[in-house]
C-alpha cells in the first residue's frame, strides 16, 4: 500500500477560488497529510485520461472525486468511464460511478418509495411515453412537483398545480388542455400553460443519457425550511436549516432564490437523525448494496403523520461533490481524512471491522 490519495477537481467554474481550486479540497489535502498519508489535486481533462490513468495507478492506492460531472465539457458519461477505468486500473474509489448514480440520482426517491423515509405516491418516469400517461392521473391526487435527474440548485424542478378547481373520480386524467401553474425552484418564478404543453417542455428531462423524471407530492410545510443532514460516511456532521423566502409561490430552498441558511448541531435534530441512522440499512439495500459515499448529503422536509405529529420526508440525495467550505473552521476536513484513510485500510484488509470510531472526529458543529 502507497499511502497515497489522488483528488481529481475539474479546471475553471464559479466553484473555484484565486488558487483555482475549490475552498474545500486544499484542507483535504493538508488533513490526509496530517494523518502521515501523501494527497495531491489532479486537474481531470479527458484527452490527458491515458496518462493520468497511468499516473493516478502508479502513485496513489486511492482518488477521491471532487467534480460535478455535469459541469465537465466532454459531459458526465465520458467522466464516469474515466473513473470506471480508474478502479479497472486499481484505485479504489471515493466514489464510483455507480455510487454516485445510485446513491445522487433522483430516482432514489421512487426506490425509496414506501419505505418510513417518502411517501408511496412517489413515481419515477424513464421514457416519454409513460410520463405523458401517468402524470395526468398523478396530478389528480394534488399539487405535485416534478424533478429532473440532472441540473443542479433547482433548476428542472417544478411545482404544479391546477389554475382552476376540478372533482375527480379515482381512474380520472387532467385534460390536457387545463391550464397549470408552473412554479420552477431554481428562482420561484411562476408559468401558466396548458397541461399538454408542459408536458411536452418536460420530455426534454427524459431524453438522453441517464434521462429521467421524478413524481411526487407537493409538501406545503417546505414553507418552514428544508432540512439537509450532512454526512461523512453513516456519520452526521451538521444539520442546515434552510428556509425559502416567504412569498406565496416560494417553495425552493436554494442559495439562489433567496432562502436562508442556519447551521445545527446533530444533536438539535435527534429525532430526524434517528430516523435516518435507523433507516440506513435499507437505503443501502434499496439503492444496490453499496456503502454509503464519503461525502454526501440528504434533504428532509417535513409532513405530518395521521395523527398530525411531525413527519419527516425525504427529498434528495447528493454525493457527486458536496461542499462544505462553511464548516471548515469546524475541522470537517479531518473527518473526511480519517474516514478515507480508513476505507482504504479496510479495502486492504488492514482494519478488522466495519468500526472507524477510534479514528473518526467525532460529529461537529
Amino acid at each position: 500500500m502507497k499511502k497515497s490519495i489522488v483528488i481529481f477537481e475539474a479546471e475553471g467554474g464559479s466553484d473555484k477560488w484565486i488558487n483555482g481550486h475549490r475552498k474545500d479540497t486544499l484542507p483535504i489535502v493538508e488533513a490526509i497529510k496530517n494523518h502521515g498519508w501523501h494527497a495531491e489535486v489532479v486537474f481531470f481533462r479527458d484527452e490527458w485520461k491515458d496518462f493520468i490513468i497511468d499516473y493516478a495507478s502508479t502513485n496513489f492506492d486511492a482518488y477521491i472525486s471532487r467534480i460535478n460531472p455535469g459541469t465537465l465539457p466532454e459531459g458526465e458519461a465520458s467522466y464516469f468511464e474515466a473513473l470506471d477505468q480508474f478502479i479497472d486500473a486499481g484505485l479504489f474509489p471515493m466514489s464510483s460511478p455507480t455510487a454516485m448514480l445510485n446513491f445522487g440520482a433522483k430516482n432514489v426517491l421512487a426506490k425509496l418509495a414506501d419505505t418510513p423515509l417518502v411517501p408511496g405516491d412517489t413515481f419515477a418516469y424513464y421514457d416519454v411515453a409513460t410520463f405523458k400517461d401517468c402524470f395526468p392521473h398523478s396530478l389528480t391526487l394534488g399539487e405535485r412537483v416534478l424533478k429532473q435527474n440532472r441540473g443542479s440548485a433547482g433548476e428542472g424542478i417544478w411545482r404544479v398545480s391546477l389554475d382552476a378547481p376540478y372533482t375527480f373520480s379515482p381512474h380520472d386524467k387532467v385534460p390536457l388542455d387545463a391550464s397549470v401553474k408552473c412554479t420552477e425552484a431554481v428562482d420561484n418564478h411562476v408559468e401558466y400553460h396548458k397541461l399538454g404543453d408542459f408536458m411536452e417542455f418536460c420530455t426534454q428531462y427524459i431524453e438522453g443519457d441517464n434521462g429521467m423524471l421524478v413524481d411526487m407530492r407537493f409538501l406545503p410545510r417546505i414553507v418552514e425550511g428544508e432540512i439537509r443532514i450532512l454526512m461523512v460516511g453513516n456519520n452526521p456532521m451538521f444539520v442546515v436549516k434552510k428556509k425559502p423566502v416567504e412569498d406565496e409561490s416560494s417553495f425552493s430552498a436554494t442559495l439562489f432564490s433567496g432562502a436562508k441558511y442556519t447551521y445545527h448541531q446533530p444533536s438539535e435534530f435527534q429525532e430526524l437523525i434517528g430516523l435516518f441512522h435507523e433507516n440506513l440499512p435499507l437505503v443501502s439495500v434499496k439503492l444496490g448494496g453499496l456503502p454509503t459515499p464519503l461525502i454526501w448529503t440528504a434533504d428532509f422536509m417535513l409532513d405530518n403523520d395521521p395523527l398530525g405529529r411531525d413527519k419527516y420526508i425525504l427529498g434528495e440525495i447528493n454525493c457527486s461533490c458536496v461542499g462544505f467550505t462553511s464548516h471548515l473552521n469546524h475541522g470537517i476536513q479531518e473527518a473526511i481524512a480519517a474516514e478515507a484513510i480508513c476505507r482504504i485500510k479496510k479495502h486492504y484488509g488492514l482494519l478488522a471491522d466495519d468500526s472507524i470510531a477510534d479514528e473518526l472526529a467525532d460529529p461537529i458543529l
